[in-house]
């Protein structure tokens, strides 16, 4: 009896972690370090579960993404505000360009605005990059 009660409650919370997915919007979606390509383009729930089950794993590989990170190290450490910092690789490209820098108490913050290409899908972004001076270590923060 109790094996029955704990198998519906981990089938209740996988069909709720389902739900929170399908109902998510993209912008909670996007990960900076590990951009996923798929739109939300379907109105009811079959056509989401749809775009969603063969579009979650539509990401770079690693010499594309490699070539993303690179760039928003760069950007974040050397680029001058407005000037973007190109990559290409493959059938996927895009850029990082940091748009303000201003001091934060401990470091420094800075904003930059991301957009790539793959899979025929533009995902555009932007994150916040703040360094903190007393360990002299970098760290996206939530904006």
């Amino acid at each position: 009896m109790l094996n029955a009660r704990v198998s519906a409650v981990k089938n209740l919370m996988v069909l709720g972690k389902l739900l929170i997915l399908i109902c998510s919007t993209p912008v909670l979606a996007d990960s900076i370090t590990k951009p996923r390509f798929f739109e939300y383009n379907g109105s009811n729930f079959t056509n989401r579960l749809a775009e969603i089950s063969f579009g979650w794993f539509k990401t770079l590989d690693d010499d594309q993404k490699e070539q993303y990170e690179q760039s928003l190290i760069h950007a974040v450490l050397v680029a001058d505000n407005g000037k973007a910092v190109s990559w290409y690789k493959k059938d996927a490209s895009g850029t990082a360009t940091p748009v303000v820098t201003w001091p934060n108490g401990d470091g420094y913050c800075r904003r930059i605005h991301i957009t790539v290409i793959a899979h025929s899908i533009q995902k555009n972004m932007a994150a916040t990059a703040c360094m903190n001076y007393a360990n002299s270590k970098w760290r996206w923060v939530e904006n």
